[in-house]
């Protein structure tokens, strides 16, 4: 598989861990670039964020338009009639970009995997099925995909997996209701979530982005 293009941008040389961050629909890796600099501690180790771009792909919700996208969503109820062979084949495309972070010095153990709506759910999906521990999971204003899956299909190298997971209580393109779903089904397969409500709507606030950057560096070591 050919590696995704992507934005990276590294806070010192010789990054030792990495952040992957996925959009959302029909943004790019450029959309989440501009919170490094806010998100970032001074005390932090070297990091290396890779914000990819997702293939372009035709999405039938919105009229079958081409946008970037990381799967297609076939109806306006984003969690039914999953696209599951196109969530497949996009966590294969960020294994393929872990293992090019290992190529680059940064085990999986330093790699955390990040993502906002769409780009969320990959995160999780690929995140609970990788074959070693990463440091964390943070799941942004999105859902649990294939969940019917997961309890099968999880790795077990990855059942302690920190994951800070938040939402939008006024989300009106991803219901909280979903955001809370895939909270209780992960806290049932015995999953720690730390989990986070904001008073927005489909969008990152500020006290998200202090909430996630203490949470982030407990982890970065």
């Amino acid at each position: 598989m050919s590696l995704l293009p992507a934005v990276e941008h590294e806070t010192a040389p010789h990054p030792t861990h990495s952040i992957v961050w996925l959009h959302g629909l029909g943004a790019d890796g450029h959309d989440f670039a501009p919170i490094v600099p806010e998100l970032v501690a001074p005390d932090w180790p070297a990091l290396r964020f890779v914000f990819p771009h997702a293939p372009v792909r035709p999405v039938t919700v919105n009229g079958g338009v081409a946008m970037r996208a990381w799967y297609d969503i076939k109806g306006l109820a984003i969690a039914d009639r999953q696209d599951e062979e196109g969530i497949r084949t996009a966590v294969a495309a960020i294994e393929a970009l872990i293992a090019r972070e290992h190529e680059r010095g940064v085990p999986s153990g330093r790699i955390v995997l990040a993502g906002f709506s769409q780009g969320g759910a990959i995160a999780l999906a690929a995140g609970l099925r990788h074959a070693e521990p990463l440091a964390g999971l943070v799941a942004l204003s999105t859902y649990l995909p294939l969940a019917h899956a997961l309890a099968a299909e999880r790795s077990a190298a990855n059942a302690a997996v920190p994951i800070f997971q938040a939402h939008g209580t006024a989300d009106p393109v991803v219901p909280l209701a979903l955001g809370s779903a895939a909270r209780a089904a992960l806290a049932a397969l015995g999953y720690a979530v730390d989990w986070h409500t904001y008073p927005m709507a489909h969008a990152v606030c500020p006290q998200e982005i202090a909430d996630l950057r203490a949470w982030l560096g407990a982890r970065l070591r």
